[in-house]
């Protein structure tokens, strides 16, 4: 398309057009030639809104119609296509695109769109907030935004072609002539919340693509800076020192794994393995399944003995929260053994006491008639005896002499 027909075209023409440019440069990918047009005509639509004064400053969103709703994207869709454009020179299309973020944002909150907390985040530092769990915070509020955002078109866009359906079977079945009145003020609430809801959307996006091209714009910054100070062929033999150490560490990495890729005496003990794997053990040590309890920690990571009490005390401070086992399977595998060697014996002595009976057994000879006589004879007399003694001590004779004189 000519330059004379961009001029010729309509502000909506224009801007429909610049949409659909930044739709699919968006989807399909970085077309230089279709960045540089899509920013072409999106400045000719800056530039005509600003002709025509369709905003005022002391406007809020309801003061602004439905038709001129979409007008205030234009910002946005211009920062995102710049940043796109690829040149030699990138910090100042960081810039260009940064200042157009920036304008999109104070217009916004201008027309009351801006949520509160991004805009007290804004304000401490454009958008980053000075601790951690602020800025984690505002990151996972602004992500569920863009959800509902997002939500929120799709189901616009059903519920629009559901109704269209909906309409066109009508109008088949039954062709008489229903309230477009009704008909046209539901399209235009919804078009409406539509429009609101996309730039709902793009406030999201516009935050968290100033953070980063911010980011970029300080990496780059400190890359130039450095290359400034030391030299650009000393920067480029620091770049090629640094990967020729990574990939001499790599191999020699690669070395000290392939001893292991040959085929090895299998390992039966679960400990002394995990000993081999962490490097705190080598596969040709002997092993006698003794284990101290296991280390988590610092130490489980970087392999190799304690060799002092602050490497000691640094593989104690993340222990897990939970009972650590105190024995190996191994140790725990003889333990049962032995339980069970005890619980044979036992049993084996059990069967051979159940087995045994006293018809089984010799049989025992009883007292002789003799002896048995002989007892009957000492019994006897014994008791003889005793008879004669109570005969001679009657029950109460003792006390005769006490008793008072008659």
């Amino acid at each position: 398309m000519g330059e004379c027909k961009v001029e010729d075209m309509s502000l909506a023409a224009l801007f429909e057009q610049a949409r659909k440019i930044h739709l699919t440069v968006t989807e399909s990918g970085d077309d230089q030639d279709l960045v540089k047009k899509g920013c072409e005509l999106l400045g000719k639509c800056e530039d005509m809104i600003n002709k025509l004064g369709l905003f005022s400053s002391n406007e809020t969103k309801e003061d602004i119609s439905t038709a001129n709703l979409k007008y205030i994207l234009v910002p946005f869709y211009l920062a995102e296509l710049t940043e796109k454009l690829a040149r030699d020179e990138r910090v100042p299309i960081l810039k260009i695109s940064q200042a157009k973020l920036k304008e999109f944002i104070s217009f916004c909150e201008a027309m009351e769109l801006v949520p509160q907390e991004e805009l007290e985040a804004f304000a401490q530092g454009q958008g980053a907030s000075n601790s951690f769990a602020d800025r984690r915070a505002l990151k996972i509020a602004r992500f569920r935004r863009q959800r509902a955002a997002e939500a929120k078109l799709t189901e616009i866009k059903e519920r629009k072609e559901r109704r269209g359906r909906s309409t066109k079977a009508a109008a088949l079945s039954t062709p008489v002539e229903v309230g477009e009145d009704e008909q046209l003020d539901d399209d235009g609430e919804e078009e409406r919340e539509a429009w609101l809801t996309t730039i709902s959307l793009a406030i999201c996006k516009a935050f968290d693509l100033l953070d980063m091209l911010k980011k970029e714009e300080e990496m780059l910054s400190a890359i130039k800076e450095k290359q400034l100070k030391e030299g650009e062929k000393e920067f480029s033999e620091a770049s090629l020192d640094d990967r020729t150490k990574k990939a001499e560490a790599w191999h020699r990495d690669a070395a000290a794994r392939a001893r292991y890729t040959q085929p090895a005496t299998p390992i039966t003990c679960a400990t002394f393995a995990q000993d081999v794997i962490e490097g705190r053990a080598n596969v040709s040590q002997a092993h006698d399944h003794k284990h101290q309890p296991m280390i988590f920690g610092p130490q489980s990571l970087i392999g190799g003995s304690l060799t002092s009490e602050r490497e000691r005390i640094a593989a104690q401070v993340f222990q897990p929260a939970y009972r650590m086992p105190t024995m190996s399977i191994e140790e725990a595998g003889l333990r049962e053994m032995e339980m069970m060697n005890k619980w044979q014996e036992r049993n084996a002595k059990m069967f051979e006491e159940a087995n045994s009976a006293w018809y089984k057994d010799k049989p025992k000879m009883g007292p002789s008639e003799e002896e048995e006589d002989d007892g009957d004879d000492a019994a006897q007399e014994k008791a003889r005896a005793w008879d004669d003694w109570k005969d001679d001590n009657p029950r109460g004779a003792g006390n005769k002499k006490l008793t008072p004189c008659g």
